[in-house]
């Protein structure tokens, strides 16, 4: 079998176009962390809730997009460990398991994972399904973030809808909006 008989493996993910394998998987996954972790210092406390707000969510879907789940799932790991661990890269300099908002980290796991297996199949690579595949990503951010809040802060789920899913509906819609022009118009750049 010749050379040029070989299959041509399509890339799956953005990250997939960058040479090499292994160092470029751990460098990826290295800047993945890196990357949510400097997102979480774009961070604007709202009065009336202990969740602020962060680039860390359209930092996490874009990750998860850009990088497949392979690669996103281990980075969100290592910025959860690391940030629970002691380094100061959770929104506002924080570290640490004692935050109300810590579910929301959690729930990155999930979110980039579930992403990254979307982005995979194609969901990062028009406007539509970029905004279903964020969107996705979004609610399973809430859907394990918002139960944890509840419990940490000993409220009902509803309440807990209240403090930390209304007051950020505008700024996640804004992302998934940025995210949608972003990820099909890289795609574009990439087949040039």
């Amino acid at each position: 079998m010749s050379v040029a008989s070989l299959p041509v493996r399509r890339p799956l993910v953005l990250g997939d176009l960058l040479p090499g394998a292994l160092v470029r998987d751990v460098a990826l996954v290295l800047g993945g962390a890196a990357f949510v972790g400097l997102s979480a210092q774009i961070s604007v406390p709202l009065p009336g809730t202990p969740v602020p707000v962060t680039g860390q969510t359209f930092a996490v879907l874009l990750v998860g997009a850009a990088l497949g789940w392979q690669r996103a799932l281990p980075a969100m790991a290592l910025y959860l460990a690391a940030g629970a661990a002691g380094v100061p890269w959770f929104a506002e300099h924080s570290s640490g398991t004692a935050a109300p908002s810590l579910g929301y980290v959690i729930g990155f796991l999930l979110s980039a994972a579930v992403v990254g297996a979307l982005a995979a199949r194609g969901g990062d690579r028009t406007p539509l399904r970029t905004v279903l595949t964020m969107l996705v990503g979004t609610l399973l951010i809430y859907a394990v973030g918002v139960p944890y809040l509840a419990a940490d802060l000993g409220v009902s789920l509803a309440k807990a809808v209240e403090l930390g899913v209304r007051p950020f509906l505008v700024g996640d819609a804004l992302k998934v909006l940025l995210a949608a022009g972003l990820l099909p118009a890289a795609w574009r750049l990439t087949r040039r």
